[in-house]
């Protein structure tokens, strides 16, 4: 009878966690791909935005090693801000304002725990959310206007599908399991199908448009199909090391912010640096 209920919970959990996703996406993707097509100031509020509550995760889990949060949101936010205004030069910079800012506040803190594991993770954070979201922010800015928007929403689109049909997939299927100690959940089946979304999305989306060739758009493809999945397992491993689930609830069955852009942050600079390459 334990079994049966704990079964029974367990399948009802499911369900809820599938119509929670779909319910944050049905919302929340058609603001963000709106803000993301207005560009400028828009889209850097919403990366300073999406910045500083994933970094608040991150800290809020992170809190045993004590990092110094400050330096983080100053270091991302700077970033952010430097990207839009300066190019990778003044994202660079402002990032680096992080190292800077974390060991002065090592200094004059009341804390015990030592500087390489304060400062590091504080800059792990900075570099992880801050720049991930910064190289967003410079893919937007590709010239001409209408082709670094194409570029964003390629990118956010493909790192979407893959992760819905991986977990539709792995749900259905999967019998496979990836990287069991990381992530149990994932599964070889699912990761499969959701790669070959991720080269898709890139092909049609980029087939009738005068920026990258039919080669070249399933050359980008294959890196967010790559890409993507590692961003995933290596928040997986970071929130395997501190012994939590989720990073937060505040996407309900994505879990944290940083729970969903965590494929996106690696995916970004991947493509940044692949369409400069392809173009």
């Amino acid at each position: 009878m334990r079994a049966a209920a704990a079964a029974s919970a367990a399948g009802e959990t499911r369900v809820s966690s599938f119509w929670s996703r779909i319910l944050v996406a049905v919302v929340g993707l058609p603001v963000v791909l709106y803000l993301v097509w207005l560009g400028g100031w828009w889209i850097v509020a919403l990366a300073v935005l999406v910045a500083v509550v994933a970094l608040h995760e991150f800290f809020w889990i992170a809190r045993p090693l004590r990092p110094l949060v400050l330096a983080g949101y100053t270091g991302a936010v700077l970033a952010l801000v430097g990207a839009w205004l300066g190019g990778p030069v003044w994202m660079t910079a402002g990032f680096l304002s992080t190292v800077v800012l974390a060991f002065l506040l090592k200094g004059v803190s009341q804390t015990d725990q030592s500087v390489t594991v304060a400062v590091g993770t504080t800059v792990l954070g900075s570099a992880w959310v801050g720049l991930g979201l910064s190289y967003l922010v410079l893919l937007r800015d590709v010239e001409p206007t209408k082709d670094g928007r194409l570029a964003v929403f390629t990118v956010l689109l493909a790192v979407f599908a893959a992760d819905t049909v991986a977990y539709g997939v792995g749900r259905l299927i999967g019998r496979h399991r990836l990287a069991p100690v990381i992530s149990p959940g994932k599964t070889w089946e699912g990761l499969i199908a959701g790669m070959i979304a991720a080269v898709l999305v890139p092909f049609f989306a980029m087939y009738s448009a005068d920026f990258l060739d039919v080669g070249q758009s399933l050359v980008l493809g294959a890196v967010i199909a790559v890409v993507a999945p590692i961003g995933d397992l290596f928040e997986s491993a970071v929130k395997r090391d501190l012994g939590v689930k989720d990073s937060g609830k505040l996407l309900l069955g994505h879990g944290g912010m940083l729970d969903r852009i965590d494929a996106v942050l690696f995916a970004g600079i991947a493509s940044y640096y692949t369409i400069l390459a392809l173009t």
